[in-house]
């Protein structure tokens, strides 16, 4: 029996700034250059937008977008505090507001200034459960986000053997699938040698294993899928989405073990929801905060055994004509950070083929990851409607 929320919603439109480091714009004003073009991209005008899930902290909020856009008739707005699993989690909200009709269209947002403005070790203040973090974590000295997840990293290497040099393999390839996108941040060609000389900011994780600080925003529109079949774009249908979080959710010191994310649950539920499994998508667009989170991400998806990520992404086989096309775009370690929904973005762009020189032959189907704060997952995998 398919599930109730399958296929029901679609993404209809899309939108980015332009991807910096510096701008005199706020995060508010990026989130809403971003939504305009989501709008017009779906065939929309504002005042057809009802419902909105603005990303919080940085940008707007929902008086913003009625105030600025002037949206009459709102009847959903939400937050949702995942940290980098928050886009992806939204359009599962979106999609349930879709779905049951207390809304047509929900506007999902980004607008960040990580680059001119507040800086993570900002935002982390500013979420009530690293109330546990303080407790645990802060006391020896952890605090930035590659000190707490480089605790998963090294775990990984002493487990498995995984290395640097598998590590320097998705930096390398994903700045490789940047330079063709155009509008990204770091667009010159990143070499192995280049990535090992980096300097180290918490062993085990380089310069070029972290994501960037940069500025930019994003938008998405999702509508129910009878509807969007009307709009100017080719459908792009969401057949399963959902989030999960991990034991000792606000600790990583405290978790039984250091490597299970929320994206366990998640990838179990949403895989289920749409009736697919790994072997079926044609790409992969996965959160990738730092290296190690992506091979982990792809043990986690079942793309691999457990422990086998880091041979995984050697030889070609998450490039542009590979096995599994992992971040076309060059993703938040080369494209830019806006908390993931650049990956959405870029999903919706290669199902829609409209992906230009970075496009994956005759892509069906994908999914995308979120990856946030002490370790929280979302997932959705979405398909080319016929």
């Amino acid at each position: 029996m398919a599930h109730a929320l399958r296929d029901k919603a679609a993404i209809s439109g899309i939108g980015e700034t332009e991807y910096t480091r510096g701008t005199t714009k706020s995060g508010l004003a990026l989130q809403l250059e971003a939504s305009l073009k989501a709008i017009d991209d779906a065939g929309l005008s504002p005042r057809e937008i009802d419902g909105i899930i603005p990303y919080f902290p940085g940008g707007g909020i929902a008086e913003d977008f009625v105030a600025n856009l002037g949206l009459p008739d709102l009847t959903l707005s939400a937050f949702i505090p995942m940290g980098g699993a928050t886009c992806v989690a939204a359009i599962q909200t979106a999609a349930m507001a879709v779905a049951t009709g207390v809304c047509k269209n929900v506007l999902i947002s980004v607008g960040r200034t990580g680059y001119s403005g507040a800086r993570v070790s900002t935002r982390l203040q500013q979420f009530p459960q690293f109330a546990l973090a303080a407790e645990f974590e802060l006391p020896i000295g952890l605090f930035a986000p590659a000190q707490l997840y480089a605790q998963g990293a090294r775990r990984h290497m002493q487990l498995y053997g995984t290395t640097a040099r598998q590590f320097a393999e998705v930096a390398v390839v994903t700045r490789n699938h940047a330079i063709l996108n155009g509008n990204v941040v770091m667009n010159k060609p990143l070499t192995v040698e280049e990535h090992h000389a980096s300097r180290m900011i918490s062993d085990p994780f380089r310069l070029f294993d972290c994501s960037l600080e940069s500025d930019g925003g994003a938008a998405i529109v999702v509508s129910a899928s009878d509807r969007a079949k009307s709009l100017k774009k080719p459908l792009v249908t969401v057949m399963g989405v959902a989030e999960g979080h991990p034991e000792s959710p606000a600790s990583i010191a405290q978790r039984p073990d250091l490597l299970e994310f929320g994206l366990v649950k998640a990838a179990a539920r949403g895989y289920e929801m749409a009736g697919v499994g790994p072997a079926d998508m044609d790409l992969a667009e996965i959160y990738d905060c730092f290296t190690f989170t992506v091979i982990n991400q792809l043990e986690i998806l079942g793309f691999c055994q457990k422990g086998e990520g880091g041979p995984f992404v050697m030889d070609g086989r998450i490039a542009l004509g590979g096995a599994l096309p992992v971040n076309t775009h060059g993703g938040l370690l080369s494209q830019g950070h806006v908390v993931g929904l650049n990956h959405v973005i870029e999903l919706t762009r290669q199902l829609r083929g409209e992906a230009g020189r970075a496009q994956v032959k005759d892509a069906e189907m994908g999914l995308v990851t979120g990856y946030g704060d002490m370790g929280d997952g979302s997932l959705a995998i979405l398909r080319r409607a016929a």
